[in-house]
């Protein structure tokens, strides 16, 4: 029985992809769910994915030997862009097949595998091809990234929509607590606010705080 792969996005740059992903193997693997973490494309690195760095942080792992092998990383780019625009920096093309192919091998050894994106739900990977295009194809549960910081109500519920207007599973929305705004009267707004539309619009969507973590 191969593993069930959850395709982890945020509602912006920056949000804490990296971060929750890393929580969120820790806490799976802490349960007994044997859980290793993927990125899509990695862009502004050379030969090593930064974002899985700071998974195995995280979570507290050794580097894996998946990691050795680039199955976790099969496609690095140098500039920090988007990936529709490293790739014709770097001048190649993503290779598909090879993300899938090693989503397959990590999917086939593990119970679950999480699949970081670069940046948001429309993030282009190519100049045809967005990120929830992608998601669409494979049919992926999300995990959506957001936070309390002024101004997530509105790119979280823009990302939501675009999930619901292509009937994608929203498996859980995950938020982000060390991302959150100064003022607590707007974080703890947010958080209400969010919670309350989560249970109108995706009432079987999860709600999962990520908390601080300590020296991270």
């Amino acid at each position: 029985m191969t593993a069930q792969v959850y395709f982890v996005s945020g509602i912006d740059t920056g949000i804490g992809k990296t971060y929750a992903t890393g929580y969120l193997a820790k806490t799976m693997n802490g349960q007994g769910i044997q859980t290793i973490t993927q990125k899509l494309i990695q862009t502004g690195n050379q030969d090593v994915s930064e974002d899985i760095e700071q998974h195995r942080k995280i979570m507290g792992s050794e580097w894996l030997p998946e990691d050795d092998d680039k199955l976790t990383m099969p496609e690095i780019f140098s500039y920090p862009a988007s990936p529709h625009l490293a790739t014709q920096i770097d001048g190649r093309e993503i290779d598909f097949a090879k993300i899938e192919a090693a989503t397959a091998q990590l999917a086939a050894k593990y119970d679950a595998v999480l699949l970081e994106g670069a940046g948001g739900l429309m993030v282009p990977l190519t100049t045809d091809l967005l990120t929830i295009d992608y998601i669409e194809q494979k049919q992926y549960p999300v995990i959506l990234v957001s936070s309390g910081r002024l101004g997530s109500i509105n790119h979280t519920l823009l990302s939501l929509e675009a999930l619901k207007t292509r009937g994608l599973n929203l498996h859980a929305l995950a938020y982000n607590l060390n991302d959150e705004s100064q003022d607590p009267l707007i974080s703890q707004d947010t958080a209400k606010y969010l919670k309350n539309y989560l249970l109108k619009s995706f009432p079987k969507a999860q709600w999962i705080e990520i908390p601080v973590l300590p020296n991270i």
